[in-house]
């Protein structure tokens, strides 16, 4: 198997009740950079950060793509090979590092991504809505780019060097999306690997715990879904 230095990207907004317990998780044999990108928290989510021992990148401008953005830049000042995202709100498992790496150390796909509703994932990790939205548009980028996803989670890896070639230009929720829109336009091998999933015990979600937050995510996947299909924009 490869070996590669990983950077381990955490997007964060007030998650300074959570983001302890994640870090703590992490596992430093793997992981040599661990950023987390304050994305305009209010909270301690920064002070937190920092004392568990995370770079802190601030991101003023709000949207997920935006903070994912911010930390791949770290990312690559670094020298990083392979770039993780993840959630910093507990719902992932920083120990199932190793089996999301490894189909890209072992040459088998070229984006990876933990799979949240498989048997491993806790029941009702996902809200029902959340769930629906998921399926719709994973069934939908499948159709329209020849693909076979069955998840839209953001715990997902793949090597900065194949990142760049994406171009990614969604600063908002829409950015999971159009990196896999955009790695199945170029027939890259994507791996989807069944993962623990669990219920978030601190806060709430910045996207699925409301209901006009959700259909303001679900029209950015939407529109970021069709946006491709006949544009010849990578």
């Amino acid at each position: 198997m490869e070996t590669a230095s990983i950077a381990l990207v955490i997007p964060a907004l007030n998650e300074e009740q959570a983001l302890p317990a994640v870090l703590e998780e992490v596992p430093s044999e793997l992981v040599h950079w661990v950023f987390v990108v304050d994305n305009g928290s209010t909270d301690a989510t920064a002070s937190v950060a920092q004392e568990k021992g995370a770079i802190v990148i601030a991101q003023p401008q709000r949207g997920y793509g935006a903070a994912c953005w911010k930390g791949l830049l770290a990312a690559q000042q670094k020298g990083a090979d392979i770039v993780v995202f993840m959630d910093g709100d507990g719902s992932d498992h920083p120990g199932d590092l190793s089996s999301l790496l490894a189909p890209l150390l072992e040459g088998k796909a070229d984006l990876a991504i933990g799979l949240r509703n498989g048997e491993q994932a806790e029941k009702d990790a996902l809200p029902i809505h959340a769930r629906f939205g998921n399926w719709l548009v994973s069934r939908l980028i499948n159709l329209l780019y020849g693909c076979c996803i069955h998840d839209l989670g953001s715990f997902r890896a793949l090597r900065c060097a194949t990142l760049e070639t994406l171009r990614m230009k969604d600063m908002s929720s829409g950015w999971p999306v159009e990196m896999l829109v955009k790695a199945a336009r170029q027939k890259y091998r994507i791996a989807e690997i069944p993962l623990r999933y669990r219920k978030r015990k601190y806060g709430h979600s910045k996207v699925a715990s409301t209901f006009t937050g959700s259909i303001l995510a679900a029209y950015l996947m939407l529109k970021t879904t069709f946006k491709y299909v006949r544009s010849a924009e990578a």
